[in-house]
């Protein structure tokens, strides 16, 4: 039997068949093979169009079954990934009102701090476990204060894993999961946040139904069907934000499981049974894919903004024409650990909630025109962000994450002996890489969904470590004398 599942990111839309069966992958796609377009139209906005998820969704799709000998008549059931965070508007009919404001977006950081302080501290950490932040809830209630017109159109909001199943089946319903990640959810009563709603005044009507993670969440329209080449009537049976779909996707489901990304966003997620917080809200607790009123699973996420995309602008800006990732690495490879002195703030991608929700842009340091070369930086930016990993994970620490090993897809940055190295000797952790990703997770998933696996362990029983990643102590102390600066760099900007 056969699943697929989509994962819907900021730079691409990626689909995965599995074979439910032998557990493995048996056709994957991704479009567009360059990253789509982010609109800033202000400094420290971020936008997408969601009809763009819709449209690269599609043609993902027809590449993964023009290129593969995969039946599409064969797929028994849909599951979703999406980026977290977002805000998407709908009308009546079911159109966006408004591009969609995605999650690195800044706009509503002082909305968030506002109701932060008028809600209260206490209530907020208490029972959302988390300030409204930057979050899905306090970007409504920048549109709500600023676009009042648009605001007044709304039908529904959803995030943008909801609009890719309306898309697809005409349902507009939201998970526990998706609610917590846009602080809507209160973990005390199990329930839509009443306090939320009221504080910012919103209508209950604007929040779709609720239902389970895992669950037939809606069928697959005759419109949507012939579009894709699928079966009318195919189920959608699994939704979950990126985060915590790749965390299931690599099996982290148990408290003290650790999962890592380094995509455009780097991100730490871990699992815990109980209910903690950090005071200032730097790293942020939802409720994981498989938690429930009686099971407590949250998922604590550290996430920062500034990561591979830092990699991808040094691509695109400073290394020659045609050099890939790979001969990045390379690169980089020819620089002792240190990086001969120049270090890197990644943080040029909006506010930053490690920090506060400051945004220290992006800085380059100590950079000698006479002695410093592009491999110098290419190996700095590697190094800055393993500098930003391992600072996040220390606030972490401090809510009870302190991990031993840590769980990775075989992918983007993870693909580079030296952040692999490094990140496992600043943090001594072992890292674990997996050949998986979020779509495949997605489609794992679609199948608990649906009923064809009983168990996570049978949904996960192929899965298996390709390679992995041990501290060398010999090159701890070079990096610990190299973060000492880096941190002394970021408190002088924090504090500037």
């Amino acid at each position: 039997m056969l699943t697929l599942g989509y994962d819907l990111g900021s730079s691409s839309i990626k689909a995965s068949v599995i074979d439910t069966d032998s557990g493995k992958c048996v056709a994957s796609a991704y479009y567009p093979h360059e990253e789509m377009p982010i609109s800033a139209p202000r400094s420290g906005w971020a936008e997408q169009d969601p009809e763009m998820w819709w449209k690269n969704s599609l043609i993902a799709t027809k590449q993964l079954f023009a290129n593969s000998s995969v039946d599409p008549s064969a797929i028994a059931a849909i599951g979703i990934s999406y980026q977290m965070h977002g805000l998407v508007m709908v009308d009546k009919d079911h159109r966006p009102l408004r591009p969609s404001i995605i999650w690195c977006d800044s706009r509503a950081v002082e909305t968030g701090e506002r109701a932060f302080r008028s809600m209260g501290t206490e209530k907020c950490l208490s029972s959302l476990l988390n300030s409204p932040g930057n979050f899905t809830a306090s970007k409504l209630a920048w549109v709500k204060e600023n676009e009042p017109d648009i605001y007044e159109k709304t039908y529904k909001i959803m995030l943008p894993g909801d609009y890719f199943a309306m898309k697809l089946t005409g349902e507009i319903c939201m998970t526990p999961s998706g609610l917590s990640e846009g602080i809507f959810w209160d973990f005390k009563k199990h329930e839509v946040s009443s306090e939320v709603m009221e504080h910012f005044g919103f209508d209950a009507g604007l929040i779709p139904r609720v239902v389970p993670v895992f669950s037939t969440q809606g069928r697959l329209t005759a419109e949507a069907a012939s579009l894709f080449g699928l079966n009318k009537g195919t189920p959608v049976t699994y939704r979950a934000g990126d985060q915590p779909n790749n965390a299931f996707s690599l099996n982290v489901l148990n408290p003290g499981e650790i999962a890592a990304t380094a995509g455009t966003s780097g991100v730490v997620y871990g699992v815990s049974d109980e209910i903690k917080f950090d005071p200032q809200s730097r790293v942020n607790t939802f409720a994981h894919v498989n938690h429930e009123k009686n099971k407590t699973r949250l998922g604590v996420l550290l996430c920062i903004n500034g990561t591979g995309i830092l990699n991808s602008w040094v691509k695109r800006n400073v290394a020659n024409p045609g050099v890939d990732y790979n001969e990045m690495n390379k690169m980089a490879g020819t620089v002792p650990a240190g990086s001969g002195g120049v270090m890197i703030l990644p943080f040029g991608n909006g506010s930053e909630r490690m920090l506060g929700n400051h945004d220290t842009g992006c800085h380059i340091v100590n950079l000698n025109f006479n002695v410093h070369s592009r491999a110098h930086i290419m190996r700095a930016v590697q190094e800055g962000i393993v500098f930003a990993f391992r600072y996040g994970m220390d606030i972490m620490g401090k809510t009870g994450i302190t991990p031993e090993i840590i769980r990775a897809g075989n992918a983007n940055m993870f693909l580079s002996p030296i952040f692999g190295r490094s990140l496992a000797t600043l943090t001594g952790a072992t890292i674990e890489l997996y050949n998986t990703d979020g779509s495949q997770g997605a489609a794992r998933a679609a199948a608990m969904g649906a009923g064809i696996y009983f168990s996570f362990q049978e949904a996960f029983g192929q899965l298996a470590v390709v390679d992995r990643i041990e501290p060398v102590n010999d090159l701890l102390p070079v990096l610990e004398e190299a973060y000492g600066g880096w941190m002394d760099i970021l408190n002088q900007h924090m504090e500037g």
